[in-house]
Order: structure tokens, then sequence, then C-alpha cells
């Protein structure tokens, strides 16, 4: 029997989605598209995600991967080779990139917002009461324009002084998730026709060069599929078997079997509820049994996310 497809749920707007699709071109993967709504509903991905509303999501089979720390190790564990961690050890890499991305993340969208001007009101409204539970329209981000700017600005000495010696990658001749971690802030602060004015209020010429090697890695071979599609893949199969069990208990007040939810600690705080698989020192599988599509185990990365009985 072949193996599922690699499916990812994504908009074309999501830095984070852009981040996986490039990690699906440096593997050079086939891989199935199914484009979502910028914010909910989502009424086709909800049965296979159990309402986690973040994007991207990817999909194997009956197994759901939910944040991009879940999901470049899954693809990397299903598809070793070129690595994406090469030249450095996986949980080091999404150690340092997870740090950067959490800790970045608001200062870059106002750093945006500045350049890009108001959003729709509907997605301002969104963002603001259920997701990021910030304003970002530009009245309100303005303010710390100055106090955001240099925040990334900061970084982005880093990454060029990084760059200065000539090397090809952060981690040298070959790309990987450090490299798309970095890549898909930039990639955001400079669509549209904001690239010009951001790289010269950043200085980002000396990172230019790298910029362009990332994103020549491009995306694959995707598909275009539907959501019903997908969800037939998930019916249709199993999830895969998950192993090891419950590692660390005395941080987790549950046990494999229990019922649980899993939450978010940031950002778009939406509880998932199933029962708990395992949890180990970098993941959080629980399984959920759906009417539309049977039985499912969702992925989610230890970090960011918290755990509970019921």
């Amino acid at each position: 029997m072949s193996a599922p497809e690699i499916i990812l749920h994504h908009y074309p707007s999501s830095p984070y989605a852009e981040k996986v699709r490039l990690a699906l071109g440096l593997k050079g993967l086939d891989w199935g598209s199914v484009d979502v709504a910028v914010m909910p509903p989502r009424p086709l991905l909800d049965p296979l995600t159990g309402g986690y509303r973040r994007i991207p999501v990817l999909q194997v089979g009956a197994d759901i991967y939910c944040d991009t720390h879940a999901i470049l190790p899954a693809l990397e564990r299903l598809h070793p080779e070129p690595s994406l961690y090469p030249g450095l050890a996986p949980a080091l890499a999404e150690g340092l990139t997870y740090g950067l991305e959490r800790d970045l993340w608001l200062a870059v969208i106002g750093v945006t917002v500045h350049f890009a001007g108001d959003l729709p009101e509907a997605f301002l409204r969104d963002r603001k009461d259920d997701y990021l539970y910030v304003d970002i329209s530009h009245a309100a981000m303005e303010p710390d324009f100055l106090r955001n700017t240099q925040r990334v600005a900061a970084w982005t000495a880093w990454l060029a002084e990084a760059l200065s010696d000539g090397r090809r990658f952060l981690g040298g001749d070959q790309a990987g998730a450090v490299d798309l971690a970095h890549y898909h802030l930039l990639w955001l602060m400079r669509g549209g026709e904001r690239a010009g004015s951001v790289d010269r209020l950043l200085g980002l010429g000396p990172v230019l060069g790298w910029y362009g090697r990332v994103a020549g890695l491009g995306h694959g071979r995707p598909r275009t599929l539907t959501a019903e599609a997908a969800l037939e893949a998930a019916r249709s199969v199993e999830p895969a078997p998950v192993a090891g069990s419950n590692a660390v208990p005395e941080s987790v007040a549950a046990a494999p079997g229990d019922a649980v939810t899993v939450t978010p600690d940031d950002f778009a705080r939406v509880p998932v509820r199933g029962r708990l698989v395992a949890v180990d020192a970098g993941r959080i599988v629980i399984r959920r049994d759906d009417s539309q599509v049977g039985t499912l185990h969702l992925h989610f990365p230890r970090a960011g996310f918290t755990v509970a009985a019921g």
C-alpha cells in the first residue's frame, strides 16, 4: 500500500505557510494543496483539526500536524533527505527558531502595517478578538513603530553579520529550517510593493543575496486538491502508530487515554479536545474520533501548547 499523500491546508499570504511551502521545496516533494479561508469559518477543515484555527495544517492520511514546529519535524521524519537541519541538531534548530519567531512576531507585524496601511476591517476585528488579541490597525500600531523597528533591525543586523563570511545559507552550503524561519518573517514585511521601503529601513542590502537563494528553493510540486478530497484521504486510513508513551508525567496532569484539551498558550487560544496518546520532550499527540472522518491523531509541538485534563 502506498504512503498517504502529504496535504497542506494553507492560504497564499500566510507567512507560516510560506515557511512550510519552502520546506516542501527544499525536500523536492509532491504534495496536495488545499486552499483555506484567511479566517474562520472553515467548515471542511474543522473535522480534521477539532477547531484548531491556526494555519498552516499538514495532513498525512489521518495524522494531522498543527504548528510549523510539529510540521517540519514530521517532514524530516517522513523524508529525511535532504535534511532540514544540516549541521545542527534538530532540537537546537527548533528551539532557536521557536524563540526567534515568538519574540519578533508582533514587531514584524508592526513594521508591516506601517507600510501596508489598514487591512480589511473584518480581518482586523478577527485578529483582535480571536487570534492575536491585539489591535493591529495602522492607528493602533503606529505609536510603537520606532520600538518595533528597533527590535527588528537588531535581529536583521545579526542576520547580516552571520552571513558576512560569504556563506550561502546560515548553516553553510545547504539551506535548512533556520533559514526558513528567518526568511518568512522578512517575506511578510517585504510583500507587495513594500520591499524597497523595508530594505532601506532595515538596511537589508547585505542579506538580499541569501534571501533570493532561499526563495529559489521553490515550493516543490504541489497539485490542487479539494477540501472534500482531503477529508476522504483521512477517512480512508487509520492514523500511523505512535511510538513511546507519556515520558514526562510530572508535567502533564493526565495519562494516555485520558480526555484532555490542548491549547496554544499565546495566540488563537482555541482548545482542541481528544484523548491523550503520547507526550514526550518535543510533541503532544491526541486522538480524536470524528463522525465525518473517523479516528485521527493530532500532533502538536510541546513548546507553546498546554495540556489540561478534561
